[in-house]
């Protein structure tokens, strides 16, 4: 069942992001791209501060003072990302997503993962960012086909 854990937590992300990009897309007529973000962001964190109690100990100045720049860099990074995502689906839609996603693997695989946090990598690691590069290759080709 262990092993399973991580499948699950992958699950509620990939269903949060599905909604996520639901939202996102019908904010198309929204006139402010940013003040629908900031709502949704604002939502988003009333939610993390009700479920916060269920995963563990609730300390907002050790959390700040102990976190503090990690916070504001998450933050700056959750910003960009909501940022990023309202103008590519609300612009061009859903289906763009491959992009984000493969761009996402590369970027948070190789300047994350490998750069700043020294993680492993190994030739199976490789293989999946060279097939990312070429996926974004053949997904660009095939939106100039369309």
């Amino acid at each position: 069942m262990h092993h399973l854990l991580p499948i699950v937590y992958a699950a509620i992300a990939a269903i949060g992001n599905a909604m996520f990009a639901l939202g996102q897309k019908k904010s198309a007529d929204c006139e402010n791209g940013l003040l629908f973000v900031g709502l949704s962001a604002l939502i988003a964190a009333l939610l993390a501060f009700l479920f916060a109690p269920l995963v563990g100990a609730v300390d907002l100045g050790q959390a700040v003072k102990g976190h503090g720049q990690s916070i504001v860099l998450s933050g700056c990074g959750l910003f960009l990302t909501y940022l990023g995502f309202n103008i590519l689906y609300a612009r061009y839609g859903a289906s763009q997503y491959v992009l984000y996603a493969v761009l996402s693997i590369i970027t948070t695989t190789i300047v994350v993962g490998v750069l700043f946090l020294k993680e492993p990598v190994n030739i199976y690691h490789k293989l999946a960012i060279v097939v990312s590069l070429a996926a974004v290759i053949l997904f660009s080709i095939g939106q100039a086909k369309i």
